[in-house]
């Protein structure tokens, strides 16, 4: 890591920190890892949104160990209403676990969502939200963070999770062939995947929000 990608991630955690969020750094997620024990309980209900992160990180492990109540909305042969269901008990989740599509350097979190039980439960509801970062989801702004969402991160999304979209057959949003284009231009696919934006800046309960940003690169 060089130099000024530390500087960079220092001042993410300092502006998070003005934000009233708590901010953590670990250099491998293997130290990520241990991190997040120390901030659950054994017993403790999760829930998690649909992150990349999670997975290749190994925090998805943990929070679906036998130590943990673990609200599964992937479970196999879970119907429909069942995962309408989950989504509801997330609300009084004791803790909340999901990535971020961006950070910018004043501490705020950017997250666009489709179905948008995520940014739901990241500004209300569960107890704790604990948000897993690669440093390669920082951005200077939040003119970079929709761009970056709009180029790096919704197009392989949409491939995961074969959605047909403009973005998934193209690598980017048809909103980028438009100079001017404003911060909710894109397709109107039945499938598109930006359809709420939420900004977390300064928090309101302290503390609720928590961010580890990890000195590798992980997710989209």
């Amino acid at each position: 890591m060089t130099e000024n990608i530390r500087n960079r991630i220092d001042t993410v955690i300092a502006n998070l920190k003005k934000n009233k969020m708590d901010a953590y750094y670990c250099d491998t997620k293997e130290d990520a890892c241990k991190l997040v024990k120390t901030l659950i309980q054994k017993g403790n209900v999760i829930s998690s949104g649909g992150s990349v992160t999670l997975k290749q990180t190994g925090v998805y492990d943990i929070i679906t160990s036998d130590d943990y109540n673990y609200l599964d909305r992937s479970a196999p042969g879970i119907t429909r209403e069942e995962v309408e269901e989950v989504y509801r008990k997330t609300f009084s989740a004791d803790v909340f676990f999901t990535s971020t599509n961006a950070v910018t350097e004043n501490g705020e979190l950017y997250n666009v969502d489709g179905n948008s039980n995520r940014v739901a439960a990241i500004l209300y509801g569960p107890k704790s939200v604990v948000v897993i970062c690669g440093y390669n989801k920082i951005v200077k702004n939040i003119d970079e963070a929709v761009k970056r969402v709009k180029t790096k991160a919704a197009p392989p999304n949409t491939v995961r999770l074969n959605i047909d979209t403009y973005c998934s057959k193209n690598g980017e949003c048809v909103s980028m062939q438009h100079e001017n284009a404003e911060l909710c231009s894109g397709c109107h696919s039945d499938g598109r995947i930006c359809c709420n934006y939420v900004v977390c800046a300064q928090q309101r309960h302290v503390g609720r929000i928590k961010v580890i940003i990890i000195g590798e690169e992980y997710g989209y």
